[in-house]
This record gives C-alpha cells, sequence and structure tokens, in this order.
C-alpha cells in the first residue's frame, strides 16, 4: 500500500468544526464575497492568537462557511477556550461597521477523520455539520441577537467541556435534544460572553440522568382533582423571570406548569432548561 492510499485508510482523531454564515443567501453577488473575506479574516486572526500552527488545520472552503479539521497535538481545550474567545472578539470588531451584522453558528465534534485529494470526511465531519446547522442554533442566533453560537457534541461536552478550564464555563452552556439524519443526540448550545441560553419549548432538553443543579427540585405528582386547591387558595403573581422571557409559570402547591413567565406563589421549580452536569 502506497503512502496516499494509507493515509486515506487511516483515520486520525480530529477536532472538527463547521462555521456558517447566519442567513447566507440573502448576500448578493457583490456582498457574498466581502462576507466571507470577513469568516476568513475572523478565524485566522483567532488561530494567530491561539497560537494554532497553519500546520496543523485542515480547512475547506464551503461557500458560505468553513470546515475544519485541527490536528490532535493541538489540545481541544485550547479552541473550545482561547480560540473561541479571539473568534467572538474578532467577528465583534467586523461587525462594528457592518448595518447588517455578521452572525456566525459553530459546530464542533471530536472524532475520527479521514483525509484525502478532496477534504476530509467521517461522521465526526457529518455530525459537527449537523449541530451548526441545527435548527436550534439557527433560532438561538437570532432570538438572542447573538453573533456567535457554538454548538459542541454531548461527547464533547463530557469529555472536555465539562471539566472546564481558561476561558471555558460549563455552567454557560445550555443542554438540548436534536433530531438530525442519523437520529436523535444530545447537544450543547453556548452564546460566548453570556450566561446558559434558555432552551424554547419547541426544542426541550432531554430528560436524562444528569442531576439537578443544586438551586433545583423535581415537581411533585399532581394532586388527585378532589385535593386541587380552591381559586382562594391561589397566591398573589410574583413578577416574571427575566431570564426567560415570554413565559411563564403557574403553580398550585408543589406543582410548576409552563405558562407565560409568571409565579403564582414562591417555591422551588425544577427548570428543565437549567440542568448542568453534576
Amino acid at each position: 500500500m502506497d503512502h496516499d492510499a494509507m493515509d486515506v485508510a487511516e483515520a486520525r482523531y480530529e477536532l472538527v468544526i463547521s462555521v456558517d454564515a447566519r442567513r447566507s443567501g440573502e448576500y448578493d453577488d457583490v456582498d457574498k464575497p466581502r462576507m466571507r473575506a470577513r469568516i476568513y479574516r475572523v478565524l485566522e486572526a483567532a488561530f494567530t492568537h491561539a497560537k494554532v500552527a497553519r500546520d496543523a488545520i485542515h480547512m475547506e472552503d464551503r461557500g458560505d462557511g468553513v470546515l475544519l479539521a485541527v490536528a490532535g497535538r493541538i489540545a481541544v481545550s485550547r479552541l473550545l477556550g482561547l480560540w473561541l474567545v479571539e473568534v467572538h472578539e474578532n467577528l465583534r470588531d467586523e461587525n462594528r461597521a457592518l448595518r447588517v451584522p455578521l452572525g456566525l453558528r459553530v459546530g464542533m465534534h471530536v472524532g475520527p477523520v479521514r483525509h484525502d485529494d478532496r477534504g476530509i470526511s467521517g461522521r465526526a465531519v457529518d455530525l459537527a455539520c449537523r449541530l451548526a446547522d441545527s435548527p436550534v442554533a439557527r433560532r438561538l442566533l437570532d432570538a438572542e441577537r447573538a453573533d456567535l453560537v457554538l454548538v459542541v457534541s454531548d461527547a464533547l461536552y463530557e469529555d472536555v467541556v465539562s471539566s472546564g478550564g481558561k476561558f471555558i464555563e460549563p455552567a454557560h452552556y445550555a443542554l438540548a435534544r436534536l433530531k438530525i439524519k442519523e437520529g436523535e443526540v444530545n447537544a450543547w448550545f453556548h452564546l460566548p460572553g453570556r450566561p446558559a441560553p434558555v432552551i424554547s419549548a419547541g426544542d426541550p432538553p432531554p430528560a436524562d440522568d444528569r442531576p439537578l443543579a443544586p438551586d433545583t427540585a423535581p415537581a411533585a405528582d399532581p394532586p388527585p382533582a378532589s385535593d386541587a386547591p380552591s381559586a382562594s387558595d391561589t397566591p398573589s403573581v410574583a413578577d416574571p423571570d427575566p431570564r426567560t422571557p415570554g413565559a411563564r409559570y403557574t403553580v398550585h402547591g408543589d406543582m410548576s406548569q409552563h405558562s407565560d413567565n409568571v409565579y403564582q406563589q414562591p417555591v422551588h421549580i425544577g427548570r428543565i432548561t437549567e440542568q448542568r452536569k453534576g
């Protein structure tokens, strides 16, 4: 077997990064090359500041984005930490001069990657691309008016993000269940420089066996109909929770129901949108 054939046959364990531009189809033929140039400036400057050598990076143009694979000799924590901070800051600098800001969706996963003369392939590549292109990522970027949304695979969160590190804050990630072409997967969403995003009711996090955060508690089973509190037992409405615009919580006893962001009494509410890795 010659050297080139061996390279194709042997997968390399690498970090795959898929970068897509928001609403790229709305750019005309004059603006699209400028948009593409901005993406490359943002990414390449971030690699330089993070001290990631150019020969450690495989980069493919995707028209409205970029597909990257970073060699295993580079610590993944550096990409999730310092590199992501630099990408965000560079993007903000670019957007200061723009009437319509450039928004980026970034998907990340680590896994086996195969290289050939035309680029890279493998399930790790497919998953990173699916994460960046997910409807949840698209909605978060628009709803939060953010410059950047990062989506990491469950495995990457468990192996790297959950341990924290320089510029890595696991509490600022939110969990959601995604339906992708290959099936359902867990993914973690992060808006750099902000608290953990609230995933909307249309994108519920999965119910799994992760422990609840210390300040949350699961809702109790609903009481029998005969034991339901009367209207006179219902306390006054409290101020809405500013972290969850557009949602309400109606509370009866120890029960909570999601309905337009009003608390009917002060209770300890288990919020599934704020589950954290224990």
